[in-house]
């Protein structure tokens, strides 16, 4: 499985190009088949989600679903939820499917999610964690072997459980775009397009991958 990979020279390039792709496959996909749905993981710079201000994006046929999220407290600045509040262009804001990470009874909250989920995703933007991690799919979790569910609960890691993604939902995805930036996440990007198992995220089995990097990502 190829992964194809665009490098640009700064990290906001990276993001900026990632937003264009969101809005425009957003474009395609209202075109073809009347809605677009993504599932969007943690910007940690919040830069392209911000970039999706500026974008023609079709908002009223577009639903936004999480790729994980923290069980930590409502409003707490750890969930993914509240950055994509705090950035995301307000018309996207009401056609947010948060994770359930409040229910009293998260392995049946997170089976509602994945019941609420599309058949396929037209598009999950995902990020690389320095130690080879994608969503909340972490070095030794459990729930690396999940393969019958499309949701999953991890176990506790840096402090918090969390909800996430399974490889079987995002194997299902028409597209998978990974936005990959920092010097620090250059081994495990290498190791992510030589298909080296030994990290999660090299792991994802789909058939349509690009990887948006910037020149401190790349590999030599």
């Amino acid at each position: 499985m190829t992964i194809a990979l665009e490098v640009l020279p700064d990290a906001e390039g990276a993001a900026l190009r990632v937003a264009a792709l969101v809005a425009e496959r957003a474009r395609e996909s209202v075109e073809a088949r009347g809605a677009f749905t993504v599932a969007v993981s943690r910007d940690s710079r919040g830069t392209m989600l911000r970039a999706l201000w500026d974008e023609e994006v079709p908002w009223e046929q577009v639903t936004i679903f999480q790729v994980d999220e923290r069980v930590a407290p409502p409003g707490h600045p750890d969930r993914n939820l509240v950055q994509l509040l705090a950035e995301l262009p307000g018309e996207a804001r009401p056609d947010i499917r948060p994770m359930p990470v409040d229910a009293p009874d998260l392995d049946r909250a997170a089976a509602e999610y994945a019941a609420r989920l599309p058949e396929a995703l037209d598009l999950v933007h995902l990020g690389l964690g320095a130690d080879g991690h994608t969503a909340s799919l972490v070095p030794g979790d459990a729930v690396l072997s999940v393969t019958d569910r499309l949701v999953a609960v991890t176990a506790e890691h840096e402090g918090w459980q969390r909800m996430t993604l399974t490889y079987p939902a995002l194997a299902a995805a028409r597209e998978i775009v990974w936005l990959v930036t920092g010097e620090s996440k250059r081994d495990a990007l290498a190791k992510l397009l030589a298909g080296d198992q030994s990290i999660p995220a090299a792991r994802v089995a789909n058939e349509s991958q690009l990887v948006v990097c910037n020149a401190a990502a790349a590999p030599a």
